[in-house]
């Protein structure tokens, strides 16, 4: 069976010790860790297995609309 590949933003965030990632796409698809490079795995993941289940359901996945971009301020 061919496989399939997905593309969605996702967001880091760090709070204290720990990382956060949440893909706006996938509602519900989070991870957790403690570091950087763990939370990027562990998103990978949760991605495939909701993915997979959405496919598995016979849901229709949704296209990607999040835009991701660094946005340059100035403050006085």
């Amino acid at each position: 069976m061919k496989k399939s590949s997905y593309r969605y933003a996702v967001v880091f965030e760090r709070e204290g010790r720990s990382f956060g990632a949440y893909v706006p796409d996938l509602p519900g698809c989070v991870a957790v860790a403690s570091s950087l490079p763990r939370v990027k795995k562990l998103i990978r993941e949760a991605m495939s297995l909701h993915i997979e289940d959405m496919l598995s359901r016979g849901q229709k996945l949704p296209k990607p609309t999040a835009e991701v971009d660094y946005v340059e301020a100035s403050a006085a």
